[in-house]
């Protein structure tokens, strides 16, 4: 049963829940209402500090806090649909996922539809990693992280790495990932009255933006179609409230299918990315698992080396 702290959050954001989209919104008003959602994310952690950056051509942000290890990074996809979000709006978020794993995080400023459709972002991804392990940071050392959209795209981008031969991260965690753009899962359909944050029609624009004219079922677009064979370790976190929850699911499906280590955790009566909502303390153990995942990845993997 969720917490009463979480169902007085869910109450104040259906209040102010964005109205839906058409074929016709201005991308100005989609981005409005995907900022309504980050803008309630709240403070960063005290102490946290946040320093533009550029690997190579492509800016970000370093993410850190008091505990943050040098030699344990996350590299971070925001939100946002494919078509709005940056690092600085998904600052408190990502510190937090930062403390929670005693870690340095990279926050990818990649590039949004509509001005740069599919696959562009995944470019990016794959040239950030590029660049990284190019600097000497060991793969063993980095961790993929996302939330959203982010989150489908870190699966995307791990895809693109396999194809190309580069050498896998650590591991993957992503928070509600949305992993497909066709919006075929069931609970699409079966929680469209309890997310209090999504709406079909936004995502039917949004993928529609991002795709241009791609089939929504390409797997470097909708990895919940992809195969995850030689992927590493993977936790996913979703809430049962919200359209995304199958997206969640499918992903351990797809893992478990390549014989690769998952672990898919759907919390009881939470929305969407719901460890933005620091004060609920549901939001505080999923954070937590984060954590110790990420920390249990980049250990095992250095001591292995």
């Amino acid at each position: 049963m969720p917490s009463w702290q979480s169902s007085f959050v869910d109450r104040f954001r259906r209040m102010g829940r964005p109205r839906g989209a058409t074929a016709g919104t201005e991308i100005a008003e989609l981005r409005r209402q995907y900022s309504y959602l980050s803008d309630h994310y709240g403070a960063p952690p005290k102490g946290a500090t946040f320093e533009p950056a550029q690997i190579g051509p492509l800016k970000g942000e370093w993410v850190r806090c008091p505990n943050s290890s040098p030699s344990r990074l996350i590299l971070y996809f925001h939100g946002g649909g494919y078509i709005a979000g940056s690092p600085q709006t998904h600052r408190a978020l990502i510190a937090r996922l930062a403390q929670a794993s005693e870690a340095t995080a990279f926050s990818l400023d990649y590039r949004l539809a509509p001005e740069y459709a599919f696959p562009a972002a995944v470019r990016d991804g794959i040239d950030a990693y590029r660049h990284l392990i190019a600097k000497s940071v060991s793969p063993s050392s980095i961790v993929f992280a996302g939330d959203g959209s982010g989150g489908g795209l870190a699966f995307s981008v791990l895809s693109a790495i396999r194809n190309a031969n580069l050498p896998m991260p650590a591991g993957c965690a992503a928070m509600s990932p949305w992993a497909d753009l066709s919006l075929s899962g069931w609970s699409v359909q079966q929680n469209a009255k309890t997310d209090s944050s999504l709406n079909w029609d936004l995502l039917f624009v949004s993928a529609r933006h991002y795709l241009k004219k791609t089939n929504p079922c390409d797997p470097y677009a909708s990895p919940a179609f992809a195969t995850f064979k030689d992927f590493p370790p993977i936790m996913v976190h979703a809430g049962s409230l919200e359209m995304l929850r199958d997206d969640a699911s499918r992903l351990g499906d797809r893992a478990a299918d390549a014989g690769v280590s998952v672990s898919v955790e759907i919390y009881d009566g939470m929305q969407h990315v719901f460890q933005a909502n620091y004060r609920v303390p549901e939001a505080k153990v999923s954070l937590q698992r984060l954590g110790q995942f990420i920390r249990a990845r980049t250990t095992e993997q250095k001591n292995a080396a």
